[in-house]
This record gives C-alpha cells, sequence and structure tokens, in this order.
C-alpha cells in the first residue's frame, strides 16, 4: 500500500540522528523522500544497516561544495513539498541554499531546519548532542534515583523524540498550511524546545505543588515503590506501575502484599516479593491482568514477545531486525525495505 503520505514529495540533505529519523517517518508512511548524501563523506553507519535510511525513494550523492551540486538541489526542491536539513546556522546560506534562495524558487516549499540550539540564541552557533540539549532543557535533571547523577536515557528525548518526530510533526503541519495558503515556510526545529515540550508534564506537575524539583522523589521518576523496577530471582528485572488504586489492588491481591499503597514498608515488601521467584513465573501471574506489570526486555527478546509478534511491532527486512513504521493506519504505509 503507498500510506497516507502518497503524493508528498521531500528533499532530505543526510545527516545522523533526527532528521533522518524524520525522513523515515515521513517515508514509512508513503511519502517519496529523495536523500542527498555528502560525496565527501562516508555514511557513520553501512547502508545495509542504516534502519534511518529505510523506505527513501533514492539516493544521490553531491558534491555541495561544487557548482553542480547547490544546482542539483535547487532543481530537486523546486518540485518539493518540503526540504529537511540538520546543518548548524548559517551552513545552508554558505551553500547557496538557504531559504531565501529556496522558497523564491518555490514559495510553497516547507523548509525544515533542525538543530540543537535552534537558529537563534548565544548558544546556536556551537556544537554539542543530544545529552547537551535534554541537559539546558531540564530534562536530563528529572532522570534518575535520588541521590544519584543525572541519567541520559540514551538519545532518545532529544534526538528522536524532541528532534525527529518533532520535526516531522512540523513538517506536516507547514505543508499543510502550504496547501491551503500557497506559501511555504521555514520551520526553526531545536532539540532543546523539544526535550523542554516533552517536560511537559512534569512542569505541570511542578506548578501544580506535585512534583518536587529533584530526582527521585516524585510520582514517575522511581519516587513511588508502586511506580518502579525490581528484579526477580534469577536475576531479571520487571516494571511495576500500578499508579491507580484499583491497579494496585490487583498487584496487591496477587502477590499477597500486606502493605497499602502508600505505606512506609512497601517497597521492601515488593523487592522480597520478587527476589522470590524468576521473571517468567511474575509474568504468568501478573500479564494477563490488570496489575500493570511487565518484563524488562532487552533488544534481543522484544521482538519475540507474544504481544509485539501478535502486532507486528518488530519486522524483518533483509535480515535485520527493526521496529516496523508506526502508528497504525487503516491504510497501511510501507513496509520498511
Amino acid at each position: 500500500m503507498a500510506g497516507v503520505l502518497e503524493g508528498l514529495r521531500i528533499v532530505e540533505l543526510a545527516g545522523i540522528g533526527p532528521v533522518p529519523f524524520a525522513g523515515m517517518m515521513l517515508a514509512d508512511h508513503g511519502a517519496t523522500v529523495i536523500r542527498i548524501a555528502r560525496e565527501d563523506r562516508e555514511p557513520i553507519i553501512p547502508p545495509d544497516y542504516d534502519i534511518l535510511g529505510r523506505a527513501r525513494a533514492s539516493t544521490v550523492r553531491l558534491d555541495l561544495h561544487s557548482e553542480e551540486g547547490p544546482a542539483q538541489v535547487r532543481a530537486l526542491a523546486r518540485d518539493a513539498d518540503g526540504l529537511i536539513e540538520g546543518f548548524r546556522p548559517g551552513v545552508m546560506e554558505r551553500l547557496r541554499l538557504g531559504p531565501d534562495v529556496l522558497l523564491a524558487d518555490n514559495p510553497r516549499l516547507v523548509y525544515g531546519r533542525m538543530t540543537g540550539w535552534g537558529q537563534q540564541g548565544p548558544l546556536a552557533g556551537t556544537a554539542g548532542h543530544d545529552i547537551d540539549y535534554i541537559a539546558l532543557a531540564g530534562a536530563l535533571h528529572t532522570y534518575g534515583r535520588a541521590g544519584g547523577p543525572p541519567v541520559p536515557p540514551a538519545n532518545a528525548v532529544g534526538d528522536f523524540g524532541g528532534g525527529g518526530m518533532l520535526l516531522a510533526f512540523g513538517m506536516l503541519a507547514g505543508i499543510l498550511a502550504a496547501k491551503r495558503t500557497g506559501q511555504g515556510q521555514v520551520i526553526d526545529c531545536a532539540m532543546v524546545d523539544g526535550a523542554a515540550l516533552l517536560s511537559a508534564l512534569t512542569w505541570s506537575l511542578k506548578a501544580a505543588g506535585m512534583w518536587k524539583d529533584e530526582r527521585g522523589v516524585n510520582l514517575l521518576d522511581t519516587g513511588r515503590p508502586y511506580y518502579d523496577v525490581y528484579r526477580c530471582a534469577d536475576g531479571l528485572w520487571v516494571a511495576v506501575g500500578a499508579l491507580e488504586p484499583q491497579f494496585f489492588a490487583v498487584l496487591k491481591e496477587r502477590l499477597g502484599l500486606s502493605c497499602g499503597q502508600h505505606d512506609p514498608g512497601l517497597r521492601e515488601e515488593l523487592e522480597t516479593a520478587f527476589r522470590a521467584q524468576p521473571r517468567a513465573w511474575f509474568c504468568d501471574l501478573l500479564q494477563p491482568t490488570d496489575a500493570c506489570f511487565a518484563p524488562i526486555l532487552s533488544l534481543a527478546d522484544a521482538p519475540t514477545h507474544p504481544h509485539n509478534v501478535a502486532r507486528g511491532t518488530f519486522i524483518e527486512t533483509d535480515g535485520i531486525v527493526q521496529p516496523a513504521p508506526a502508528p497504525r493506519f487503516t491504510t497501511p504505509g510501507k513496509a520498511a525495505g
């Protein structure tokens, strides 16, 4: 099936992290994404293993510092709905490919700019990575246990959630507006902004006096024993998220707990309970119920879990196991390939 974005044409200036993730999301759902790779730079991940590069219509290798390279990009952009790039501010202008040039060629073009710090601000021209952007946004401060250091959540919050996914949303919003008005625009997508946005609920709880500005003492950051992880007898781990009283009641009944949800001894009782049996035993006991329980699966194990298998959450293409396109639509998008 072609997918819900059939007919959209996107030019992607190849990069790492958030830009290819945005390109993957758009391509997965039917957009024609033409990737422009630099002739003078080899990809970090070999193409045969590059899941973020899947589903592209084509890849064109160009020398952007030549006369011909920028001219070819301009030609592709004239017939495109959008262009996405992840260079530092000013780089595309120096390549004679800035938004003023490309929107003059194609006034309906949506020009997506993905950076860490944004197009303006004291740090806009400096280097950084996911860990730096989520640090400045206040997000990294909230991840970790009480009394311990901040724990970076890999690069999910900056590069992908607050970066590539936000860019994909911004591009589609801009393209919808351009189709209505005939006028394109520039999307300034910064990972520091996106990481802050992903923390909106935390800011709400803080404003309401329901979140302390410290790690590991709050409702969703392991500060409550009924929302935490536990080690089982075989050394494997499980996640418990029994926030609501009715779900905690199921957990309590199934595990035979004596403590109430807010009793001081609950954490120790849960630790003791989970140390008593291997993880598979708890999966059989708790997973079919409303106890809000799940095993913490490794990358090797997640694709084989019955629920993930039933939904097709993971697929295998050319021998590479990978997450399937998401979200789901009545008219499915392209299979990765």
